[in-house]
């Protein structure tokens, strides 16, 4: 006699899985060793992507016949050498604490205009419809492969035209211009990733345009605001073409004084060790201050 099961079909029991094979000890050992071997290799990398500036802080910190009769290391050997007296001549000099102040003029609104019209142009290129939306946008793009070299000289005499050329302002709308185009891409991206259920909830709590940008989006899309605030202020800061070609000559940005300084005063280490050290130091503190915004918000609006 055979016996047959009387039950439904989707209310017996399903067979439990296999479980999955535990990895054997080697291969623990293996990947444990891998990864412990990754580490060491990225700590390695940052301490010598890091060599050049722990020797410039150590070359800032000794005097100018140390820094000509021997390297940066020989500081381990005699650390009571160090001195503070060349960031004291660096204080004094005229030049260079103004084209701090130069640069600060040119990078903080350079950095705040791409931010603020990216952010509005990102939202109105993802959510608004416009004639010629597309269109425009691809526009957009292809001005990201537009090199710098190529305006230089129509910006010149367009800025020689208006008045406009070797001034702090001229310098700030290269910058803005020519920061838009990835600002708009990246932004876009990353506003064009929130659910169009947040936002139409909004609207129907009666939320204009203006309200839901500010409450809704600006919130949500700040990791890519923030990335793009530290990638336009990097590249403003760190910048000499542009601020060599239209900036004023009497109060330059901090590396078109430094590269006057070498031309000017080939041994005067003892200021330019210093203010290097300065002009690289400030960068280095925005970026690892700020890493985890950077690197979030770049993959997420930019990789799609």
């Amino acid at each position: 006699m055979t016996s047959t099961d009387s039950r439904p079909r989707a209310a017996r029991a399903p067979s439990p899985a296999a479980p999955a094979p535990r990895p054997s000890l080697a291969a623990r050992a293996a990947a444990r060793a891998a990864g412990g071997a990754v580490r060491v290799f990225l700590v390695l990398a940052g301490l010598f992507w890091l060599l050049p500036t722990v020797g410039l802080l150590f070359s800032s910190l000794r005097s100018p016949s140390d820094i000509a009769a021997s390297g940066w290391w020989q500081v381990f050997a005699a650390p009571a050498r160090l001195t503070t007296e060349n960031y004291t001549r660096l204080l004094a000099d005229e030049t260079i604490t103004g084209s701090l102040l130069s640069t600060v003029l040119i990078t903080v609104p350079a950095t705040l205009l791409v931010l603020v019209i990216g952010s509005f142009a990102g939202y109105a290129f993802a959510w608004l419809e416009f004639p010629g939306r597309d269109w425009w946008f691809l526009l957009v793009v292809a001005l990201l492969v537009v090199p710098v070299q190529v305006a230089l000289v129509p910006v010149s005499k367009l800025f020689g035209a208006v008045g406009l050329f070797e001034t702090t302002l001229g310098v700030v709308l290269f910058h803005t211009a020519f920061g838009l185009p990835f600002a708009i891409f990246l932004l876009r991206n990353f506003f064009a990733e929130i659910p169009r259920e947040l936002l139409e909830a909004a609207r129907l709590d009666g939320a204009g345009e203006l309200r839901l940008f500010a409450r809704v989006v600006l919130p949500l899309g700040g990791p890519a605001i923030a990335s793009l605030g530290i990638f336009q202020f990097l590249w403003v800061w760190n910048d000499m073409l542009i601020a060599l070609i239209f900036a004023d000559s009497q109060s330059p940005p901090i590396t078109v004084a430094l590269q006057q300084q070498v031309r000017q005063f080939g041994n005067n280490v003892d200021v330019l060790a210093p203010g290097a050290f300065v002009s690289m130091v400030v960068p280095l503190v925005v970026f690892f201050a700020f890493q985890r915004q950077f690197a979030s918000g770049v993959m997420a609006g930019a990789v799609k």
